[in-house]
């Protein structure tokens, strides 16, 4: 099996005209994301954002669930939270994963898929470099990223007849994760 990790990536993604822009770290992202990440086994969330600021925040949210009242009043949240990294790039990330750190990338947009849940998974469960596992935030992951990937996930699809989807990063991630690392 691989080591698996996952990149939450707030720069450079894009907003709803196509814009790259930077998005704020949110409190709920880093909890349900680092509890999905711990969940299925995957080694850390990286949590990508360029702003000194939001770094801090980030680590203030950490601290508090793994050294603070936090962490007294709800032990369940230490592990977890415990495997939360914040990093200024995602270079940063991937040399933190090591040396051949292959990066997927993740859409909810089905254009230039080139790796179904199904070969993920196979993938994933052979020897081989570690993986990356990178989700954008805002409207997705700019082209300066997914021009980087190794491999592009196939999006979570709706089943609904308007074709409605749009999941927010935290279930997306969840719903991944499952398809890719869970108990079958």
């Amino acid at each position: 099996m691989r080591r698996v990790a996952a990149a939450l990536v707030h720069y450079p993604v894009l907003d709803r005209q196509g814009a790259v822009v930077t998005t704020a770290i949110t409190n709920l992202d880093l909890h349900d994301i680092a509890r999905s990440v711990h969940t299925y086994g995957l080694e850390a969330l990286y949590v990508v954002h360029p702003v000194a600021a939001q770094r801090e925040l980030a680590s203030k949210v950490k601290e508090h669930w793994t050294a603070g009242s936090g962490a007294r009043r709800i032990p369940d949240r230490t592990p977890a939270l415990s495997g939360l990294e914040i990093v200024e790039t995602l270079d940063a990330a991937i040399a933190a994963l090591g040396p051949g750190t292959e990066v997927w990338t993740t859409s909810a947009n089905p254009r230039g898929a080139s790796l179904t849940h199904a070969q993920g998974r196979e993938r994933l469960a052979s020897e081989g470099s570690p993986v990356l596992i990178v989700f954008g935030t805002g409207w997705g992951l700019a082209e300066a990223v997914t021009l980087r990937a190794q491999a592009h996930l196939e999006p979570i699809l709706s089943q609904r007849p308007d074709g409605y989807n749009h999941l927010s990063v935290r279930a997306a991630a969840a719903i991944l994760f499952d398809r890719l690392l869970g108990v079958r």
